[in-house]
């Protein structure tokens, strides 16, 4: 097999595309020869991405602006790759947003943001993509989180927290209905990813010391180390390989 082009002619979804992990993603599913399919509420991230893609030679179409967690807009999204590529082979549920506070400062409104904005999202786009990934004998992976498996000291991540755990936990559901169709379901949890949104701790003494000390590799990881790790669990090097999820975390799980 050459490896450069694992997903050649596949049709692969990438939520949240206009942000650091989605937009590495859709940029090593084109290298490896994947049609790619963006989405993003973001509309200007999500339009660079697609920019990047067609700049690098490969085959890319993107809807933007899509609000995933409206169930209309996510068969929009799932209507628009089949009219274009005529199926879906790989959806990678990315998309996302968080909102944090402390247990006893919390409101009910950033709960349930979150909740909806990070778990409620990832349902209602494996929902409908379901039936189309019975027909493919599709792949699914989910955006887990070090959060769904340890509390992280100065990180008031309560609902984040909560809505990975969920993420994880409906991973292995899914593995196990879409045995019965081929499906493949599986997770990866970055720990801290250098993004737009993380790398101002680099700037903070206190949070590198304890964040990126708790990872043996002692550094942020980079989003085109989730996308290696993503891609894998997409193609069929993969085809063994079901119910699992990969801490991209430098270590931090490993002691």
């Amino acid at each position: 097999m050459d490896l450069t082009r694992r997903l050649a002619g596949r049709t692969c979804i990438v939520t949240g595309s206009g942000g650091s992990i989605g937009r590495a993603s859709c940029l090593r599913f084109a290298a490896e020869g994947a049609n790619v399919v963006g989405c993003d509420i973001a509309a200007a991230g999500a339009a660079e991405t697609l920019a990047q893609v067609e700049a690098g030679g490969g085959t890319m179409i993107s809807i933007h602006p899509a609000d995933l967690t409206d169930k209309a807009q996510c068969a929009r999204v799932i209507a628009a790759a089949v009219e274009a590529f005529g199926g879906v082979d790989v959806i990678f549920n990315n998309g996302a947003m968080a909102y944090f506070d402390w247990i006893d400062t919390i409101d009910d409104e950033t709960w349930h943001k979150t909740i909806n904005q990070e778990l409620d999202i990832v349902f209602l786009m494996t929902r409908a993509a379901w039936p189309e990934l019975v027909k493919t004998r599709g792949a699914i992976v989910n955006v887990a989180s070090l959060s769904a498996w340890a509390g992280i000291e100065r990180l008031p991540g309560l609902a984040h927290a909560a809505a990975k755990g969920g993420v994880l936990a409906m991973t292995r559901q899914l593995a196990m209905e879409g045995r019965h169709h081929g499906i493949r379901a599986n997770s990866v949890s970055p720990g801290t990813i250098e993004t737009n949104q993380t790398r101002m701790i680099l700037d903070d003494a206190e949070w590198s010391r304890v964040q990126l000390g708790r990872a043996m590799m002692n550094r942020m990881g980079q989003p085109e180390e989730v996308a290696s790790v993503v891609a894998f669990l997409a193609s069929a090097d993969a085809s063994y390989v079901t119910g699992a999820d990969v801490a991209v975390d430098g270590g931090v799980r490993a002691w």
